[in-house]
């Protein structure tokens, strides 16, 4: 997916209610998690990203911040995000527990 052309979301756009939901996407542009919510909202949120699993089941929640992943609309107005951590990094990070 070329995302060059995707509008970048701005700081009030970085909510619960945008956020949950988006695909998050790693250096490879494949796809590495799920925004499950937010804890915060503007870039110094946490993101808690679901990574691994298959349609949710199985997979481990992870928390990062905001401000690591970058998130943007494609051009049918859908929110996802990418990031430079890969797969095995967010599955190595600790488990967020609510």
């Amino acid at each position: 997916m070329d995302h060059a052309s995707h509008q970048r979301l701005n700081e009030n756009e970085l909510t619960d209610a945008v956020l949950s939901g988006a695909t998050v996407y790693g250096p490879g542009d494949e796809h590495v998690g799920t925004v499950s919510h937010l804890h915060g909202n503007g870039a110094a949120a946490q993101a808690i990203i679901d990574v691994g699993g298959f349609l949710g089941i199985g997979a481990k929640p992870v928390a990062i911040r905001v401000s690591e992943i970058d998130f943007m609309r494609d051009e049918a107005g859908t929110v996802h995000g990418v990031t430079h951590h890969d797969k095995d990094a967010l599955k190595a990070l600790p488990e967020h527990h609510h």
